[in-house]
């Protein structure tokens, strides 16, 4: 298929169905974490909960990676510059390399004091310290599979992925239990066999997607010359990534803060919290299939300098993702506490996991425009504008008018997420109107004869 010509709407469905189908099972792979974790101890799913803003340090640097490798891919595809792209993946692979060096570092050095942060009791600190120390200790076979898989997605494939996120599910059902509980040479691992599971579902997902770059004209463009460090496109890589690094890493701080407030309502409150945002995750997978959909097109399509397509695909992705997450919330609201019942029987859990997917299912519209926005930008070649747009929506927010409400007049959970509520719905409004100008500002640039609309 061809980015640059082919029907825009048959491309979206080309490329968001199968990143969305990918996703879900990818949600569904955190899911099955949850409920096993939920199994062991509600002190264990609580530690899964709250090691995931230590997670995100890792999720955060990779996407990071993969968001800038993708853009300049996708852009240097669309020049039909076949042997550039090839350098650019071979030095994006080395930028993966060094870069999870930094992040285990850091991430090992940080990791109990956040628990201490969060409020953590001695056994939730022990059950997050014993999972996240595997996943650092295979952190480099994360990075290096999404870092690849940008390769891939440049190319609109995003087919790949889907399958081995599918093959990853149904490998990490078998696993969990497996590694968990123990069966004849393989011993008892508890926790830490959830986050075993984990990496050996990841390293066949990585053998997976070197098998299908090897099928593609990479192979004839790639060589060891391609793997000497080249100043000038490392730098352009971080450049790119760095600003979509920190973007991520802005949700996983504004993920910090929101589990730091909801923790001071009670001692299972983040457990009831994390569990229902894993639940609402499965709602936006189209919406992360939409966001791939966004920078892929854009990408490839600014490189062609073919601009008066980018303001189609945008509205195109933002109409899909409004309609879809009206019927998601539909659901979300409707099955909430039959979902939370499922995951624990604990009522403290219940109640606050119910009480944030209700309000969350109100907010769904907001969610498109924060990550089709986030892709267009990125796309674009504007990480850093991505960036900015999350520092105030997940940082700024959360600190100037959240905290304060918790921490000094004393709001109760429910009007915390219902002031989030509103906010959410103000600054999508907000951000869809400056993208709106950031498109037409960029074509009338490059083409004075254009009318925006």
């Amino acid at each position: 298929m061809d980015l640059t010509k082919d029907n825009i709407t048959t491309l979206i469905k080309k490329i968001a169905v199968p990143a969305s189908i990918g996703t879900f099972f990818q949600t569904m792979y955190n899911l099955v974490d949850s409920k096993f974790a939920g199994l062991i101890s509600p002190e264990a799913l609580t530690a899964i909960v709250k090691s995931f803003p230590i997670y995100l340090i890792i999720i955060a640097a990779s996407v990071g990676i993969s968001a800038g490798t993708t853009a300049l891919i996708s852009n240097t595809l669309g020049k039909k510059d076949n042997e550039k792209a090839s350098v650019l993946f071979a030095q994006s692979i080395l930028v993966a390399l060094l870069i999870t060096l930094f992040v285990t570092f850091i991430g090992i050095i940080s990791m109990k004091e956040i628990l201490l942060i969060l409020k953590s009791n001695e056994q939730i600190i022990s059950y997050a310290l014993d999972y996240m120390k595997i996943i650092f200790s295979g952190s480099i076979i994360i990075f290096l599979l999404v870092t690849m898989n940008a390769s891939l997605v440049s190319r609109g494939d995003t087919k790949s992925y889907r399958n081995v996120l599918i093959f990853s599910f149904f490998l990490n059902i078998f696993l969990n239990p497996l590694f968990i509980y123990g069966f004849y040479i393989v011993p008892a691992m508890g926790i830490s066999g959830i986050a075993l599971a984990t990496i050996v579902s990841e390293l066949v997902g990585l053998i997976y997607i070197i098998y299908k770059l090897n099928k593609t004209e990479i192979r004839k463009y790639i060589s060891l010359e391609c793997f000497k460090p080249k100043k000038d496109l490392i730098l352009d890589i971080l450049r790119q990534a760095i600003p979509s690094g920190l973007s991520m890493g802005m949700v996983g701080l504004g993920v910090f803060i929101l589990i730091y407030l909801v923790s001071s309502f009670g001692e299972y409150s983040a457990g009831g919290y994390g569990t229902g945002v894993r639940f609402e995750q499965l709602f936006l997978l189209p919406i992360l299939g939409l966001n791939t959909a966004t920078l892929s097109l854009v990408g490839q399509n600014f490189g062609a300098n073919n601009l008066e397509r980018i303001k189609e695909i945008y509205f195109l992705t933002l109409k899909y993702g409004v309609g879809l997450m009206i019927i998601g919330g539909l659901i979300i609201f409707t099955s909430s506490p039959y979902v939370m019942s499922f995951f624990s029987s604990n009522i403290d859990i219940i109640y606050y996991g119910t009480a944030y997917l209700k309000i969350a299912a109100i907010a769904g519209p907001c969610y498109p425009v924060f990550y089709i926005s986030s892709g267009l930008l990125q796309g674009l070649q504007r990480p850093t504008d991505a960036m900015i747009i999350n520092l105030l929506r997940m940082i700024f927010i959360p600190l100037v008018i959240l905290a304060p409400g918790v921490l000094i007049f004393s709001i109760s959970y429910i009007e915390m997420f219902t002031y989030l509520l509103i906010i959410n719905y103000t600054f999508a409004l907000m951000i869809f109107f400056y993208c709106k100008k950031k498109i037409n500002k960029i074509i009338n640039s490059y083409n004075p004869n254009f009318s925006a609309v």
